[in-house]
């Protein structure tokens, strides 16, 4: 890709599609279009990067398959058939997305989200290693909000937040938002010629907020104000968000050949980003008591192993934050836990292989994968 996007170096990468692009007015799913992205997306799996999909239309494409037309007076759907709309509609988004990739040998699964399965906790770990795990069975997850069982208060609002948040669960490199727009501009182009597209973009400030407009289709719920609140997402997560017209076919492949867009660039990669929330962001709930041997294998930038532990103090969780101290009780770093405090009990000191036997359960290898973890 293009040096300005920074995708050629991107190892994984959230691609999001827009209602406008996979649908039509009468609801039909544009399958050409769909089967030269699906070209696209094989062509950058090939070349070793990781791909998720977030794939708007469920409600598009469902409200026409129930006949939910908006009439004359244009109204809006009600939740409910909102809800409705979005059971009918994803399942023939997902069949379509399933046999567009099955021509390059790509399998796909389908994740359903909501905004509560980002801010549990626990919801938060399930969602991220099932993602993750399907990633490296080579599978490309399809994501969408679980829209049949979303309600105002618990609803993403638009996939182009979804995608973010999406990207910084899964410590994504970079996020495509690919919709009916070239990227951000200094005004609406539409109503006035003088508009400067941005090309770059290095901090959000107020100006920038300034410049979104409102959402530009019927189907859609985003528009520039979401993708900017998504780009904020994204940065912060040390993940770079790319504003690119997906009209075109092989809309990858024409960012790759340099097509214009607007790139939000992060100040820093996504393990960096996240090593410095770990590290300032929260409050350590538990404490891990480790031997002499662990502190040099910490040191030498390996993960925490359960042998390595010879005691576990507080009462956390699985993915809370912990404190490792040395045999001197001095604090050598901190990091998100594996197991929650009982079963770290049960396991401290015995080998990984072991865990098993121990839990009933085989759970991950380390106490504290090195990704988790920043050193004092």
């Amino acid at each position: 890709m293009s040096a300005e996007t920074g995708l050629g170096a991107a190892k994984r990468i959230v691609v999001k599609i827009g209602s406008a692009l996979l649908a039509d007015d009468d609801g039909a799913i544009h399958h050409p279009w769909l089967s030269d992205l699906a070209a696209d997306i094989a062509a950058m799996r090939g070349s070793g990067s990781e791909l998720m999909i977030v794939s708007s239309g469920a409600i598009a494409v469902g409200r026409r398959l129930l006949k939910l037309q908006r009439g004359p007076r244009n109204r809006a759907l009600r939740l409910e058939e909102s809800q409705a709309a979005a059971a009918a509609g994803q399942i023939r988004l997902a069949h379509a997305w399933q046999d567009v990739l099955a021509h390059h040998d790509v399998a796909v699964a389908q994740i359903l989200l909501t905004l509560e399965d980002t801010e549990s906790r626990r919801r938060y770990l399930n969602a991220r290693g099932t993602l993750a795990t399907l990633l490296k069975l080579g599978v490309v997850p399809v994501i969408n909000e679980n829209d049949t069982v979303a309600t105002d208060e618990i609803r993403f609002g638009d996939n182009d937040r979804l995608a973010a948040r999406v990207a910084q669960m899964t410590s994504a490199d970079a996020c495509v938002i690919l919709t009916d727009v070239d990227g951000l501009y200094s005004a609406d182009p539409a109503t006035d010629g003088a508009a400067r597209h941005l090309g770059q973009v290095t901090e959000i400030t107020p100006e920038i907020e300034a410049m979104a407009g409102a959402p530009r289709s019927a189907d859609g719920s985003g528009g520039m104000v979401t993708k900017i609140a998504a780009a904020r997402i994204a940065v912060a997560a040390g993940c770079r968000l790319i504003i690119a017209d997906g009209r075109a076919r092989r809309p990858l492949a024409a960012l790759h050949a340099g097509a214009r867009c607007t790139t939000f660039m992060p100040a820093a990669n996504p393990l960096t980003a996240r090593k410095r929330w770990i590290a300032g962001s929260l409050n350590p709930v538990g404490e891990l008591g480790v031997d002499a041997g662990a502190v040099q294998a910490l040191g030498q930038g390996r993960s925490l192993l359960p042998a390595g532990v010879v005691s576990v103090s507080g009462n956390f969780q699985r993915g809370d934050l912990v404190l490792v101290r040395g045999p001197d009780g001095t604090a050598v770093g901190r990091g998100l836990s594996a197991y929650s405090a009982a079963d770290a009990g049960l396991i401290r000191g015995h080998k990984s292989s072991e865990i098993q036997r121990l839990l009933g359960y085989r759970g991950r290898e380390e106490m504290i994968h090195r990704d988790d973890l920043v050193l004092r």
